[in-house]
């Protein structure tokens, strides 16, 4: 008896006369096998399909989604690189400056302060100390320094700058010695006028203070003849007056 194959026991089973195939059912098996390979194929598809409906369990992502599948990226999305965030500033606060430190300026020495540096208490009384806002003066009659009309320091002039040295040696101030006359006129080979003999009195005082130890960088000789009168010229006592020499102290 011929063997009956699967396909002519399909046919039988569903009630088609068999046809007999001269070429055999090679083909049929390839065929009937790639339609299974389909429908297993397609149930998957709509298996997964229905999967993406249903919620999804908590922790597990979905595979697929409706709004991934669906979902249109913009052209040339897909070639940019991804861009890590970027950094926040940092607000570096500015470093506060230095405050310079002003130290007070030292008070400046008062007429007050520079007398009570001052040894006055041998000075005698030839030598009138005159105080004022910025100096300090020892005035000396020139009938005690010089003779009538000369420059020469006399011997009393001489005993009373003795007087004084120890005072202004005393202190590091500047110190000016002002020559002054009365208005009488005075002409002379030596002294056409009173401003010479003014000028030459106060040289010979600070020529005398500079040998016996004051230093010269601190003296200064000035003649003012009778532009600087302390009385009226016109009385014997105050042309006496007027006739001096002032040796003033700074501060």
């Amino acid at each position: 008896m011929r063997p009956v194959s699967r396909i002519q026991a399909a046919a039988i089973a569903s009630g088609i006369p068999p046809v007999e195939d001269a070429a055999g059912e090679t083909w049929m098996m390839t065929y009937l096998d790639m339609m299974t390979l389909l429908l297993v194929v397609t149930m998957a598809m709509l298996a997964l399909a229905g999967k993406g409906h249903a919620r999804p369990q908590q922790g597990v992502p979905p595979v697929f989604t409706a709004k991934a599948l669906t979902s249109v990226e913009a052209p040339g999305a897909l070639l940019l690189v991804p861009q890590p965030p970027s950094p926040e500033p940092v607000v570096v606060e500015p470093e506060p400056e230095p405050v310079a430190v002003v130290e007070p300026e030292p008070p400046k020495p008062t007429t007050q302060d520079l007398l009570n540096e001052l040894p006055l208490d041998q000075l005698g009384n030839d030598i009138e100390v005159v105080t004022n806002d910025s100096s300090v003066s020892f005035r000396i009659s020139s009938e005690i320094l010089f003779p009538s009309g000369q420059s020469d320091l006399n011997l009393g002039g001489l005993a009373v700058l003795r007087k004084l040295l120890p005072v202004l040696d005393s202190v590091p101030h500047k110190l000016i010695v002002a020559g002054h006359t009365d208005t009488q006129d005075i002409r002379s080979a030596r002294f056409p006028s009173n401003w010479e003999l003014s000028g030459a009195r106060a040289g010979s005082v600070v020529r005398y203070l500079q040998a016996n130890g004051i230093q010269p960088d601190r003296l200064a000789a000035i003649g003012y003849a009778d532009t600087h009168p302390l009385a009226d010229n016109s009385t014997p006592e105050g042309r006496a007056r007027n006739r001096r020499v002032e040796l003033i102290l700074e501060r």
